[in-house]
Parts: C-alpha cells; sequence; structure tokens
C-alpha cells in the first residue's frame, strides 16, 4: 500500500538563511519555496505589523501548512504558484519593490518520504516527480515518451552521468518491451548499469535527473532570479540555499555577474558591472551538529547577496 507523508522537513541552515536577510520589522519578504513554513516562520516572528511576507509554493500539501503559521491572517499571503511567476504575482499584489528573498531549492524531505509521488527509489510508487499534481508531464511520460537522443541529454545534463547514453539506450530498449510505470519498473531496468559500490548515488543522479526535467527547475529557477533582481530594492537581500552543482552555479553566477550564464560585463572603464555584492564571499554550509540531526543539509550551500543601487552597479 502506497502511503502520504504527513511531515515536513526541518528547515536547513534555519538562522544563518533568515539573518542573512537582514530583516526590517516593516519591510517586504518573499519565501519562494515555502514548503513546511520553518523558514516563513522565523521570518513572520521578525517582522511586525506592517511587515508582509509572500509564500510561494505549487504544492497544495504546503498550502494546507500556512494554518500553522503564526500571524498568518495578518501579514502573510500564500501564492500557490511556480516561482517562476514571481514577478507576475508580485504585480497583481501591487508590489513595486521587496526588501529580500528567500529560495530553500530543491526537493524536500517531505517528498523524498511520501510514497505517492514516485520521488524516491525508497518506494515502489507510480513514476510522477510532479511538484505540481494539477498537471504536466510525469517522470513515465518523459521515459517512456522522449526519444533516445533527448533522454539522454536529460540524464548527463540534469544527472551528471557519465554513462547517460548507455542507460537511455537501455531504458529505450525496455519500453518497448512494456510501459515503464513506477520507480520500481526504472529501477529493474537500470540498476544492472551501475557499479555496485556507486549505485544508489548514482540512482538517486537519475532521479534527480528526471525530477528537475518534469518540474523545469534550472528554467524555473533562471526565471525567478531575473524576476529577483528587478524587485529587489537598493539594499535588499538574496538569501539562496542549493543542493547539486547545477542550481548552485546558477546562483553564484547570478550574484558575480547578474546573470545565469556568468557573462560579465564592463563599464567604460573596464569595471565589472553586476547588480548584487556578495554578503558571504566563503560558501556558508551546515555545522556538524545540524547535518547529523538533519541528513537533507549535508550537501546544503547558502549564499547572500545585497542589491546594489543601479549607479554603483
Amino acid at each position: 500500500m502506497v502511503t502520504t507523508a504527513t511531515t515536513y522537513h526541518v528547515p536547513v541552515l534555519l538562522h544563518e538563511s533568515i539573518d542573512g536577510l537582514a530583516i526590517q520589522e516593516g519591510g517586504t519578504y518573499v519565501d519562494v519555496t515555502f514548503g513546511g513554513g520553518g523558514h516563513s516562520s522565523e521570518i513572520l516572528e521578525r517582522l511586525k505589523e506592517k511587515g508582509r511576507l509572500y509564500g510561494f509554493d505549487q504544492d497544495a500539501d504546503a498550502e494546507a501548512r500556512t494554518a500553522l503559521l503564526p500571524q498568518s491572517g495578518k501579514n502573510f499571503t500564500f501564492v500557490r504558484s511556480n516561482f517562476r511567476y514571481l514577478k507576475n504575482w508580485m504585480r497583481y499584489y501591487g508590489v513595486e519593490h521587496i526588501d529580500g528573498l528567500l529560495a530553500d531549492l530543491g526537493v524536500s524531505s517531505h517528498h523524498l518520504d511520501d510514497e505517492s509521488r514516485g520521488f524516491s527509489f525508497r518506494f515502489d510508487a507510480p513514476l510522477d516527480m510532479r511538484m505540481n499534481k494539477r498537471g504536466g508531464m510525469t517522470a513515465a511520460d518523459i521515459v517512456n515518451e522522449y526519444d533516445e537522443d533527448r533522454l539522454a541529454d536529460v540524464i548527463y545534463l540534469y544527472g551528471e552521468l557519465k554513462n547517460a547514453r548507455k542507460i537511455a539506450a537501455t531504458i529505450a530498449r525496455e519500453r518497448g518491451k512494456k510501459r515503464i510505470e513506477t520507480t520500481a519498473d526504472l529501477l529493474n531496468v537500470t540498476e544492472q548499469l551501475f557499479k555496485r559500490e556507486r549505485e544508489k548515488k548514482d540512482m538517486a543522479k537519475l532521479f534527480q535527473a528526471l525530477r528537475i526535467e518534469v518540474n523545469h527547475e534550472m528554467d524555473a529557477l533562471r526565471e525567478m532570479l531575473e524576476a529577483a533582481t528587478e524587485l529587489l530594492a537598493p539594499g535588499g537581500r538574496l538569501s539562496v540555499i542549493t543542493y547539486h552543482s547545477l542550481e548552485d552555479r546558477i546562483v553564484k553566477n547570478f550574484i558575480k555577474t547578474g546573470n545565469a550564464e556568468g557573462r560579465i560585463k564592463q563599464d567604460f572603464f573596464g569595471r565589472m558591472e553586476t547588480p548584487y555584492k556578495a554578503i558571504n564571499n566563503k560558501v556558508i554550509v551546515p555545522d556538524d551538529d545540524e547535518q547529523q540531526r538533519n541528513p537533507r543539509s549535508r550537501s546544503a550551500k547558502l549564499r547572500i547577496a545585497e542589491r546594489l543601487n543601479a549607479d554603483k552597479a
């Protein structure tokens, strides 16, 4: 029997990420990854009545958690949407500038522990992986319907697996015999392709690749960071927690150069132009105690930046 998870993950780098926002009591803030509401709760604790927090999440499970927030009816607004639409929603609510934005990227332990969602190979479940269950392609659709070359590209780019071509070829061959519908089906087809000592790590990378493709995570991240750059007031803070090299590279590039690709722009005098100043030049990682308490935190990296004035960029 497939069961659903009832608890959410413990917030990663909670105080470090919220301290990095330098909360103003009457400021306007956005938590684009509401999840279980842990980070949002801490932000609300630091706001006064004139302060405002907008929490984004496309998952219905997250929306149900808003009732547990302190002051949730006074200065909190939940937006059930992908954070890639940040700019549109802020315009809808009449918000021209924000004082800080928090993003805790990746997949939560809640999703990994929910047997019904197909995010983890620990359970036999439908191969779904959608953050938003209201529509869109599932992981099963991708595995069964992408042509072999496109599937190999997804596995290589988002899973960084060197044998992506071989994995895609094996999947293409086996799906011709029987449609791959569940996590167990995918395991049975691919597990012989991974070396025993790296089997779990490489299988996790395969599932990561499919999850990123299903939810268009890299495109959404780029669009959100572009919107954040426009919305943040001078002196506003960006606080982002990443978990793998793909998303971390994009965030690092944005803070350094103002774009996802890391293209350096220079002014007339050859000085590099960027909309941000890094607050922590060295990435912040969880200490040993937090890593032991919260396994999800072991790969976490926190980057914090301040929005510069346009004439200082």
